[in-house]
């Protein structure tokens, strides 16, 4: 009975070692999809980086990280779409993102960060919706941080009207801000983290052109980085999520690109039925039961029933 009870509390330990094991192991690898820019600017291991970036962005100067009060969001709005870094600072409710990939559609990304966000605040505050008094709430300032390849201005303001259809009554600007190296100098100079930041990016992607694999070019740039770097400590201490970071981009980047590449093919497919859809219905309309339905499908590539069944669909009899 004795040897029983024992095994038993073998296994309960074993299993509550796994358990645990797991959830380290979900921890990391949630943790491996953050982006590089989030984890040095959206860390609050580092906040001192956040408020420099802040203080440079606003021509602020806060000296107390401790003024930062984040409330980035943790899960994905949906799939694909997740919240990089928002904090409070004063009466700002900053909201940051980072992006590889120049998308004119982040206003409406950011619109729907907001929502969340002011949600999250009117819950966790004394926020009185339905009071007759006006209730004051932090304001609202977005900023995309973008360093593709793609070439962009220093600066870009992007407005979720740009893609209304006449005029709308909701309204919003997002600043992006152009971190690859080189770009807006007096940024950088304002913030030694984030021109630290655009300085390994650009290494690892020089490396990358001289055929180096995106591992060891991440390994190269990380050795080659100045002592004085502020951020050098940290990231060779974190290595190996660096490494993964750098990895999950490069994918992102590449699964982005290769769908903008199939949507063009749809589309020039779609282009190709339409126009063969034309060829076949002018046919169709001119000649009419003179010109057989075999010879029409020989000249645009459909198959006789497809000829037939376009010509129900717009009504046009056939001999």
């Amino acid at each position: 009975m004795d040897d029983l009870l024992k095994k038993i509390e073998e296994l309960e330990a074993n299993n509550a070692l796994l358990k645990q094991l797991l959830a380290d192991q979900e921890n990391v690898n949630r943790e491996y999809k953050d982006r590089l820019f989030k984890f040095i600017f959206g860390n609050p291991e580092n906040k001192q980086w956040t408020l420099s970036l802040y203080n440079a962005m606003n021509g602020t100067s806060y000296t107390d990280p401790e003024d930062i009060r984040f409330n980035t969001l943790s899960d994905a709005v949906y799939m694909r779409m997740k919240n990089d870094v928002s904090f409070i600072v004063s009466s700002d409710m900053n909201l940051w993102e980072h992006q590889s990939s120049y998308n004119p559609n982040m206003p409406m990304r950011f619109l729907i960060y907001a929502g969340r966000l002011y949600e999250k605040y009117i819950k966790s505050s004394d926020y009185h919706p339905y009071s007759s008094k006006l209730q004051h709430v932090p304001r609202p300032i977005c900023i995309c941080f973008y360093n593709g390849k793609e070439d962009q201005p220093d600066t870009k303001v992007p407005k979720l009207s740009d893609a209304y259809e006449g005029v709308g009554s909701i309204e919003v600007e997002v600043t992006m801000v152009n971190i690859n190296y080189g770009k807006n100098k007096d940024l950088m100079d304002a913030c030694k983290p984030l021109k630290e930041y655009a300085w390994l990016v650009d290494t690892v992607r020089t490396h990358q052109d001289e055929n180096m694999s995106l591992e060891n070019a991440v390994d190269t740039a990380l050795n080659e980085m100045p002592d004085e770097f502020a951020i050098k400590t940290f990231l060779l201490e974190n290595r190996a999520e660096v490494k993964s970071m750098f990895l999950t981009e490069y994918d992102e980047e590449k699964t982005l690109r290769l769908e903008r590449e199939e949507g063009r093919e749809e589309g020039r497919e779609e282009g190709d039925l339409m126009a063969r859809e034309r060829v076949a219905l002018n046919m169709l309309r001119e000649s009419g039961p003179a010109v057989p339905v075999s010879f029409i499908a020989k000249m645009t590539g459909f198959s006789e029933d497809e000829v037939m069944d376009l010509a129900r669909e717009k009504g046009i009899a056939l001999a």
